[in-house]
């Protein structure tokens, strides 16, 4: 009998599913960062002999150019030990916020603020024809509210 492990192994040797074994090669380099750098990376990808890292904040984006030396070394050793992950050789390392990822946030309504009309639409009228009639437009506007 076959196990599920076996059977998912040979379905990614495919050529079809070439994809998957270098998503599992993304999700490893990953695995050996800090927890700190794991929850700051939203995706990694190879793509002409450069590591591309989208971090979730633009802080991050500082702390990890600081550490390209040791992203690069990891990278290096992660293909020296795996030979699924052979391809994923990079000479440069580049670093950018992605404002293209899920957030883990929880999730807030949002309402818009409803307000009772204060005013009562009781005032003294002028005298003059045009201005009591647009006195009396606005108290019939203001009435009419709930």
């Amino acid at each position: 009998m076959k196990k599920a492990s076996m059977i998912l192994s040979h379905l990614s040797s495919q050529p079809q599913f070439k994809l998957l074994k270098k998503q599992e090669c993304y999700q490893n380099f990953i695995a050996l960062l800090t927890p700190k750098w794991q929850k700051a990376i939203a995706f990694v990808y190879v793509k002409n002999m450069t590591l591309f890292v989208a971090v979730k904040h633009p802080g991050f984006k500082m702390e990890l150019n600081y550490n390209r030396d040791l992203l690069k070394s990891l990278l290096t050793q992660l293909t020296n030990n795996i030979q699924a992950c052979e391809s994923l050789q990079a000479n440069n390392v580049v670093i950018f916020h992605s404002k293209y990822h899920p957030v883990d946030e929880q999730k807030t309504s949002q309402t818009t603020p409803h307000y009772q009309e204060r005013a009562q639409g009781d005032f003294t009228l002028p005298t003059d024809d045009d201005l009591k009639e647009k006195f009396e437009r606005i108290k019939s506007i203001i009435r009419c509210k709930p």
